[in-house]
């Protein structure tokens, strides 16, 4: 509780950079967590536009883990930064995520446990039903990664590439028309998608699932489900690979990380 008094002020002094596009070098901030923010999306950079606000939520969810870790001994905790979620876990624990439904629709999908030898430590999702923003068409892409910083980064460039561009059931518009401070500026982002025929849906997640597959052979993520009208993928990860989560599975598509 300490720590978190004042977090949110700390970056909010910084907002005007931390909503400028990131590089992959240089780095002009100077909160403990805004820098992290940019650590965790300066990997990006090279490829394509991106702020640190991308890992805005991760990284808060490590900050106040990190003061709970500091402060007691634990064996297992989490803070689940609505629906980005940083670890602990030591020993023989464990943590069951389930993938839910979209956020106005209770109720889990799927379920996938995180061991203590596991080396993931941070889950989150992106996509166009969440709270902020997408230029993709994904219901919602869950990250698996080393960070919670790092796994919110990653779900947002999954997201991003599960797409069709120019498809005439999309709708986009520019962020600024509906959020006139968004650090996406004019950039079009999604703001509904009609319906798309099977094979328009696995063109659009093999897109995202193929930059999965690019980040997971980086050693950037541990793994990711990616949902699109009723169709998922998993990408990488024992976690994801178990029979109960097979990689490509037809059911109902899902939005948001709930912990159980």
């Amino acid at each position: 509780m300490r720590r978190f008094t004042g977090l949110l002020d700390e970056l909010c002094a910084e907002l005007p950079l931390l909503r400028t596009a990131a590089t992959s070098t240089r780095c002009l901030l100077l909160g403990l967590v805004a820098r992290r923010m940019h650590h965790a999306v300066a990997s990006f950079a090279a490829d394509g536009f991106i702020t640190p606000m991308a890992a805005v939520a991760g990284a808060v969810a490590e900050e106040i883990l990190a003061a709970m870790t500091e402060n007691a001994q634990l064996s297992r905790a989490y803070v689940n930064n609505g629906g980005d979620i940083a670890l602990h876990l030591a020993g023989p624990e464990n943590f069951t995520v389930g993938l839910a439904d979209r956020p106005d629709v209770p109720g889990s999908l799927r379920t996938m446990t995180i061991d203590a030898d596991d080396p993931t430590r941070g889950i989150a999702t992106s996509g166009r039903h969440g709270r902020s923003f997408s230029l993709g068409i994904a219901d919602a892409v869950t990250v698996l990664a080393r960070a919670a910083s790092q796994a919110d980064a990653a779900a947002t460039v999954i997201a991003n590439a599960v797409d069709l561009p120019g498809h005439p059931a999309i709708l986009r518009c520019r962020a600024c028309d509906l959020q006139p401070d968004s650090d996406l500026g004019a950039r079009l982002v999604t703001r509904d998608v009609g319906e798309l025929s099977r094979d328009e849906v696995d063109d659009a997640l093999e897109a995202g699932a193929a930059r999965a597959r690019q980040l997971l052979g980086a050693g950037l993520i541990e793994g990711a489900a990616l949902r699109l009208q009723g169709e998922l993928i998993g990408v990488g990860t024992k976690a994801i690979q178990t029979p109960e989560f097979r990689p490509i599975l037809r059911h109902s598509a899902a939005e948001g990380v709930i912990h159980v």
